[in-house]
């Protein structure tokens, strides 16, 4: 049996109390799924139980406590990731459409029963919603991320397919689906070509 904690809030939460998209894990350049080692579980798992006692407890201001521990979580995450600029610069073509690609790539997640399929697969398939031509799009993405965009969408696609094996009942088969193969061993195959290993290895390691 699978354990884990989650803590789901939105920004109204936040109301009065800062501003989250200042952080870079809310913006469409940051890093948005962090895979924590066994001492890194260590150090985050008390965070969690102690959100638990707070949302169990009569405390008056228990709210203001559990605010207070996700901003511990989110600079938590923060300290894992290198460093970055995210301060305002002026915004040309390429980042302009470098920031729509993203946006509308993270869209498509996280997979849940309520929003169960990736629907923009290709280069194609987000240049036709971005209203501009593949080679632009390539280009674009090349010139701010060092990056293609099939790495772009490869790579979401492998963190999203790591979530779900490790954290989901559903079958291989059934993520293969929801993350648009049309054959569970097109998913097999990409799997073992990013991590080296099957998808049924992987959820079971």
């Amino acid at each position: 049996m699978r354990k884990g904690f989650f803590c789901i809030f939105n920004q109204h939460f936040f109301h009065q109390y800062g501003n989250l998209n200042q952080y870079a894990v809310f913006q469409p350049e940051g890093t948005h799924i962090f895979e924590l080692t066994d001492e890194q579980v260590s150090k985050a798992q008390p965070i969690f139980e102690r959100m638990m006692g707070e949302i169990n407890s009569d405390y008056i201001h228990k709210y203001d406590v559990l605010r207070t521990l996700v901003f511990e979580l989110i600079h938590f995450a923060l300290k894992m990731q290198p460093s970055a600029n995210f301060e305002k610069q002026p915004i040309h073509a390429s980042q302009r459409i470098s920031t729509m690609f993203l946006e509308l790539l993270e869209r498509q997640f996280p997979i849940d029963d309520n929003h169960h399929t990736v629907i923009l697969r290709s280069a194609s398939d987000f240049a036709k919603q971005l209203n501009v031509h593949v080679n632009h799009l390539n280009k674009a993405l090349k010139e701010t991320t060092d990056k293609t965009t099939s790495q772009l969408i490869s790579e979401r696609i492998l963190q999203e397919a790591k979530v779900l094996l490790k954290h989901s009942p559903w079958t291989v088969s059934e993520i293969a689906y929801a993350l648009g193969f049309t054959e569970v061993s097109h998913f097999n195959n990409f799997f073992k070509k990013h991590i080296q290993i099957s998808p049924l290895k992987f959820r079971n390691v």
